[in-house]
């Protein structure tokens, strides 16, 4: 699939409230035959109110799982993944031997700006809209509102993740037309920021009863009720986990600790309990693309992988079960690889937004770096035991925390969400990454789109 253009969503008309399906979840949804913002504001229903929190779902997953989407693109950035698209060499070209990436392209340095804003936007809609709706008790109100903060707030997370220090704008409740906000380039002014939100929607949601009174996807499943809709109590600890997420890319580590208290982390139970975008291919959905065949996984994931204990001819058990050999292994302007990824099978695989294993490694890092290198051993320990079959970590007072934790959420968070990169970039790491081929590069972060800048000037 190629790269739809993103200018398209720079209307805030309310696509999301459209009858759309979140992928196995048989929502039903009333089409408003697309309200526009006006009415959405000025006389909301219930039934639209409704619509528009789905919506919010919708707008959150898209551009995630495409083969030029966030989890494929980051994949590259952090050399999990390969595109080797020969209807489009920008996939080596720009991505991996491009001196820059292209702000003036939606598609490639342009991209994950226009949609994360839009649904921003929509969520503001939403919350104006809930001033003055009829029908809507105040209790539920608050369950819109918290559900509605913590989507913006994993809405700005991918707009930091992929600008860093080039900046974003926060800003941006204002009708069109208004004086454009700045651009913050404070990385931990823009963390504090989507922390406070986080915290904001974590306070709403706590006078928002026990049920949200809308539908979510299959990816929300309740952590105690399986095959049942997400609680709100449960809700909230996904709001914390992804707090402690955020907590531990601006080094709070004691915030981070406490936020992992009250989110879903629990050693024993699975570690892929967690929450997803769901997709689906239903008339109006949206496919999981991630098994695109242009798609290959880096050699080095193979490569680099330790060997299993009990079995020292079998690697890591990460790497056998995401990924496979290639039926058709490929070379394309000087790079190749024999390798696929096999944890996304079909257009129905879910994608993780945040996992117990994940947890599990940011109470590991949050506890090296507040001094307790024991837990910290111990839960590494735990993960390279359960996640990889290997063997625990030798030695006392020799272990370099740093090396083995990125390790080890290199293979458990493989080709999930840009986490390598990521990582490798705020540990200061990225010339660490491999380079293929002579001339090739590793980009830092994502230029803000020229669009953007040329309007401030």
């Amino acid at each position: 699939m190629k790269i739809r253009d993103m200018k398209k969503m720079t209307k805030v008309a309310l696509l999301l409230s459209t009858a759309m399906g979140l992928g196995g979840c048989d929502l039903t949804v009333p089409d408003l035959n697309r309200p526009s913002q006006d009415s959405l504001e000025r006389t909301p229903t219930r039934s639209g109110v409704i619509s528009a929190a789905v919506g919010l779902l919708v707008g959150n997953r898209s551009g995630v799982a495409t083969q030029g989407g966030y989890v494929s693109m980051l994949g590259v950035l952090g050399r999990e993944s390969y595109i080797m698209d020969s209807a489009d060499p920008r996939y080596v070209g720009e991505l991996l031997a491009g001196a820059t990436l292209d702000s003036g392209s939606p598609a490639f340095g342009g991209a994950f700006w226009t949609a994360p804003y839009a649904n921003i936007r929509n969520a503001n809609t939403l919350l104006h809209a809930l001033e003055v709706v009829d029908g809507v008790s105040d209790e539920e109100k608050e369950a819109f509102r918290g559900f509605a903060k913590t989507i913006q707030a994993l809405d700005y997370l991918v707009l930091i993740n992929t600008r860093d220090i080039n900046g974003v704008v926060l800003d941006v409740d204002h009708p069109i037309g208004s004086p454009l906000a700045p651009i913050i380039t404070d990385r931990d002014q823009v963390h504090a920021f989507i922390a406070d939100l986080l915290d904001q929607a974590r306070a709403h949601l706590q006078a928002g009863g026990t049920t949200f009174p809308f539908p979510l996807s299959s990816g929300f499943e309740d952590f105690d009720r399986p095959g049942e809709k997400m609680s709100i109590a449960n809700f909230i600890k996904f709001n914390r986990a992804i707090k402690a997420r955020v907590d531990v890319y601006r080094r709070k580590w004691a915030e981070a600790l406490v936020d992992l208290e009250g989110s879903f982390l629990d050693i024993n139970a699975p570690l892929n309990r967690g929450v997803y975008h769901a997709f689906g291919t239903g008339s109006g959905d949206t496919p999981d693309e991630l098994n695109d065949p242009d798609i290959y996984a880096h050699p080095s994931i193979v490569t680099d992988a330790e060997y299993q204990e009990a079995d020292p001819t079998l690697r890591d058990a990460r790497v056998l079960s995401k990924v496979k050999l290639a039926k058709e292994p490929r070379k394309y302007q000087g790079v190749s690889s024999d390798y696929t990824f096999a944890h996304y099978p079909s257009a129905t695989s879910p994608v993780p937004i945040i996992r117990n294993e994940e947890l599990i490694l940011l109470r590991a890092e949050a506890s090296f770096q507040s001094g307790d290198t024991s837990e910290a051993r111990t839960l590494l320990n735990f993960i390279r035991v359960t996640s990889g079959k290997l063997s625990e970590l030798s030695g006392e007072g020799d272990i370099d925390y740093v090396t083995e934790l990125l390790k080890q959420r290199r293979y458990s968070l493989l080709f999930e969400g840009g986490h390598r990169w990521i990582d490798m970039r705020r540990y200061g790491r990225l010339d660490e990454l491999p380079i293929d081929v002579q001339g090739h590069s590793v980009h830092e972060r994502f230029p803000v789109p020229i669009g953007e800048t040329d309007a401030r000037q």
